[in-house]
């Protein structure tokens, strides 16, 4: 997989060193995360929208309703600024000053447009399924034409993008080391449940094993 160049937009200039360009890092984070903020101006008013996303390959896509205000405006060609963060931790430093949050996050800028064509479609709403829940595209009835017909889909290109993360300790200022104070993560991390059946559900069907042993660690 090839690197992200950085543009004028996306370089990280705060903390350069907590940059990342290479597409292996953007795309693991991309495929760990559930939601994405979505930020783009109508008429010097800007919006920023949290909305669910799926990666497959080098392309992000986003869907909704075919009556979504936020879609027909992207669908236009304006232009799109994307994020997604995972929370890996709090980070309790000495000083209030320091206190941080280890993170990691992605940055997409771009213009989307709307997928037509109806086995990209189906392609993108299985990412979507399979972006939640893997393996379960196999286990569900597909989408209909009506339903099909009520989506948007829009795509992405992942051509101008980059990851900012940030790992370890406290870093306090040298003399409140000192401090008797305790400093140091508290780790944070998605965590199942026990699946819930539907009170509808048919008797005799058990979880399946995904969701048994749901986990948002990518392979």
């Amino acid at each position: 997989m090839s690197p992200f160049t950085p543009t004028e937009r996306t370089q990280v200039r705060r903390l350069p060193n907590r940059g990342a360009y290479d597409a292996e890092t953007i795309f693991r984070i991309l495929d760990e995360g559930f939601i994405c903020h979505v930020g783009f101006a109508v008429d010097g008013q800007p919006f920023v929208i949290p909305t669910g996303y799926a990666r497959s390959g080098e392309t992000l896509y986003i869907h909704g309703s075919a009556a979504s205000r936020m879609l027909r405006t992207l669908a236009g060609g304006v232009q799109v600024c994307v994020t997604v963060t995972l929370l890996d931790g709090l980070v309790l430093a000495r000083s209030a000053f320091h206190h941080s949050m280890n993170y990691r996050s992605v940055v997409i800028l771009g213009r989307a447009v709307q997928v037509e064509e109806r086995e990209e479609k189906m392609k993108a709403l299985k990412s979507f399924t399979e972006q939640v829940v893997r393996e379960r595209w196999n286990d569900v009835r597909l989408p209909t034409d009506a339903e099909l017909k009520a989506t948007t889909v829009l795509a992405l290109p992942l051509s101008e993008a980059s990851a900012k993360i940030r790992t370890g300790p406290p870093k306090d200022d040298e003399e409140d080391y000192q401090l008797p104070i305790w400093a140091g993560v508290v780790p944070l991390a998605i965590v199942a449940g026990a699946p819930v059946p539907d009170p509808r559900l048919n008797p005799g069907l058990e979880p399946p094993p995904y969701a048994k042993k749901y986990s948002r660690q990518r392979p």
